[in-house]
């Protein structure tokens, strides 16, 4: 027969092992974030975005002026730093894996509005926490049956 106690860490450790392992399956892959930003007057804003071979992005810059600059990996979009006007729609796939680099500089009297579309690798940092969620998980079911072991005579 298990005890309360057990049943209780039995429940506990498999609704965390459950989170751990759908936040796992989730961080594969690639990760699409919508960006929607506001640069103020003067500031600068740069983007790495790593990504793998055969991405698409999209990026849409509006505001009275700016320079930008844009690296992308191998032999894909390369714009030296250039002075922009009113509004930039930004598309480019990447053609490697590897980083794209961009340079943003509000050179103008109001502030700029970035949005897009922007299609990234996960960071493998959340592959590892995602481990540690699921092994607490199993740590809290192996000390939730030690409630369930008999104490020896004399205890």
């Amino acid at each position: 027969m298990l005890s309360k106690r057990t049943i209780i860490g039995l429940v506990v450790g498999s609704a965390i092992i459950a989170i751990g392992g759908y936040s796992l399956l989730s961080h594969i892959g690639t990760i699409t974030i919508h960006e929607d930003y506001v640069v103020g007057l003067g500031d600068p804003m740069s983007y790495t975005i790593p990504a793998p071979n055969h991405t698409p992005q999209s990026m849409k810059i509006t505001g009275d002026a700016f320079d930008l600059k844009l690296a992308s990996p191998a032999d894909g979009l390369q714009i030296p730093k250039t002075s922009y006007k009113k509004e930039l729609n930004l598309s480019w796939i990447h053609l490697a894996d590897g980083e794209s680099k961009i340079m943003i500089q509000n050179t103008g009297n109001t502030e700029l509005s970035i949005t897009g579309e922007l299609i990234r690798s996960s960071d493998p940092i959340w592959f590892t926490f995602d481990l540690m969620v699921i092994t607490s998980g199993m740590v809290i079911i192996g000390f939730s049956m030690g409630f369930t072991l008999r104490k020896p005579k004399g205890f």
